[in-house]
């Protein structure tokens, strides 16, 4: 077996995986909050721990999971996270149910992925972006936020105000986006509505 695949995982997968869990239910229902995520991983690189923490708590062997192109291009990234969730790596980003994107700069359209239906809006993607740093910029209002709130992360598209805007202007569909930064995760559901600060 590679030692790629015995890359360290949680330490605990029970508590480790239900505290990440926790944590990113938290982030998407108070948007803008950066949740504390402790778990001592190390993922091959350029998966980032925090990153990797969200996906071993958030896939299994029934997950769909797309890969950005930085990431796909790492083949021990793939054999890390098969290993230790199950989870079937899809080519398609319209396929997946999670996405993880290495290069938030680089990401292509959210209609790119699963929008889910009027039916079954939870059939939708939610994104998983790593980020660099926590900072402010923007303004968030919206379910979860009493009145409003400063938030900021980057690196993010330039475009990134005008993406969320096209995301909650299909509300209930859209995509929920999760930015795996230093320490936590911060939640961009679709139901927020993002503006410049």
């Amino acid at each position: 077996m590679p030692a790629t695949l015995l890359a360290k995982g949680f330490d605990d997968p029970v508590f480790d995986s239900q505290a990440s869990f926790h944590a990113a239910m938290w982030a998407l229902s108070r948007p803008g909050r950066v949740e504390p995520i402790h778990v001592d991983l190390t993922p091959p690189a350029p998966l980032s721990p925090v990153a990797a923490a969200l996906v071993l708590a958030l896939c299994d062997y029934e997950t769909p999971l797309w890969l950005d192109a930085t990431l796909a291009r790492a083949p021990d990234v793939a054999d890390f996270l098969r290993f230790h969730t199950g989870a079937t790596l899809v080519e398609e980003a319209r396929d997946a149910r999670f996405a993880l994107v290495a290069e938030p700069l680089e990401m292509s359209s959210f209609f790119a992925f699963a929008q889910g239906s009027p039916e079954f809006p939870d059939t939708s993607a939610t994104l998983i972006l790593q980020v660099q740093a926590f900072t402010g910029g923007l303004v968030l209002e919206g379910p979860g936020i009493k009145g409003r709130m400063t938030f900021g992360a980057a690196p993010l598209p330039a475009d990134f105000i005008a993406r969320m805007a096209e995301n909650h202007a299909v509300f209930p569909l859209g995509v929920d986006v999760l930015l795996a930064g230093p320490g936590g995760v911060a939640g961009l559901p679709r139901s927020v509505t993002v503006k410049e600060g």
